[in-house]
């Protein structure tokens, strides 16, 4: 399929391209069965390699593949080999799996302080689909005083599910109003193991621990995180990640949808005054924060007062019975929007008095 590449041919024919890193730290093609290499260390065949002797640490090289715009269940794995004369670790390999074009956030899967024995393989479940798309990067970092090589070889999309990373299902968009607690569940197929690490992974790249984890069965799990960032009025996105001993799970990317309670901008309307009661409109059209009002009150009270009365709206006008004659009242009008602490704060007041007793 599209994005495989076993690199007996150029990497540009698959593709595939290097991003040159730090003082010239990149990715080669290697061909052994052309171009021997001298170096015992140096695994024989076809395969991309980086080169970490002589490095400062820290130092990074990237291997893009092309762009993916999957529309079914499928697994990409790869072969990696981590060697060095001295049997010590050449760094760390990360791979990212960067969405839609955007950042590139934090790696859903790495490997650093080994030496292997041959090559390893490793899968990425990622459930992103058409019409968004996808971008898998491997990235070689290096390390002070440990001279080796990192090599991956033989990419292959597979239009199969992965047979050991687990694979999510779709994860939900989760919408809450300011300050409430925001929950994302995050549901996979596939064998959970208490080795496994989960976390949701925000688009900006910070992750959060996945802490209470659930089996439904033997083929299906689910976790779910709390999050804290609902302090204001806001759109982020996050995913769910999981690393297991074969490679590593990725969910779409769902929404957190965080709504600003609902508060009127202009005081209630006086239509019609009485000495017991008054005539209002609410003016609630006009609005600070979202919507859809799901309701309306007026809350009411004496301007020398302690007290304070609320009465449902269902009217576009209201009529406040059996007041005191003679006497100011503070009137504000109070919104709700769906969801757990969907009511916002009062908006501006009307203050206005009774007629005095007798007068019409």
């Amino acid at each position: 399929m599209f994005g495989g590449c076993s690199f007996d041919e150029h990497y540009s024919n698959c593709g595939y391209s290097v991003a040159l890193g730090t003082n010239g730290f990149t990715w080669e093609q290697i061909n052994t069965w052309e171009k021997p290499m001298l170096d015992p260390a140096v695994p024989t065949g076809s395969f991309m390699m980086v080169n970490s002797s002589g490095r400062a640490s820290g130092q990074k090289a990237h291997l893009l593949l092309p762009t993916l715009k999957e529309n079914d269940t499928h697994c990409i794995d790869f072969h990696y080999y981590f060697s060095s004369r001295d049997r010590s670790s050449p760094g760390a390999l990360n791979v990212y799996v960067k969405v839609n074009g955007g950042p590139q956030g934090n790696p859903v899967w790495n490997v650093s302080g080994v030496v292997t024995e041959g090559w390893v393989k490793a899968e990425l479940a990622i459930s992103t689909f058409w019409p968004h798309f996808y971008q898998v990067i491997f990235e070689s970092v290096s390390l002070k005083g440990h001279p080796g090589y990192i090599a991956v070889d033989e990419v292959r999309v597979l239009a199969h599910p992965c047979r050991k990373a687990p694979h999510f299902l779709r994860l939900q968009n989760v919408e809450v109003n300011v300050g409430q607690n925001a929950t994302f569940q995050c549901i996979a197929g596939g064998k959970w193991s208490q080795h496994d690490k989960l976390w949701l992974q925000q688009w900006n790249g910070r992750d959060t621990a996945l802490m209470v984890t659930r089996v439904v069965n033997h083929r299906r799990f689910s976790a779910t995180v709390s999050v804290a960032d609902t302090a204001q009025r806001s759109v982020s996105k996050y995913r769910c990640v999981i690393r297991s001993d074969g490679g590593s799970g990725v969910s779409n990317y769902a929404e957190l949808i965080v709504k600003e309670p609902p508060t009127p901008i202009a005081p209630p309307e006086l239509l019609a005054v009485g000495a017991t009661y008054l005539w209002i409109k609410p003016n609630a059209n006009s609005i600070i924060g979202d919507g859809p009002i799901i309701l309306k009150e007026v809350e009411y009270r004496t301007t020398t007062g302690t007290w304070a009365e609320t009465h449902i709206v269902d009217s576009p006008n209201y009529k406040l019975w059996h007041l005191d004659p003679d006497v100011e009242y503070e009137i504000r009008v109070l919104l709700t929007r769906p969801g757990e602490g969907g009511t916002g704060p009062p908006g501006p007041p009307l203050t206005t008095r009774t007629k005095c007793a007798g007068t019409h």
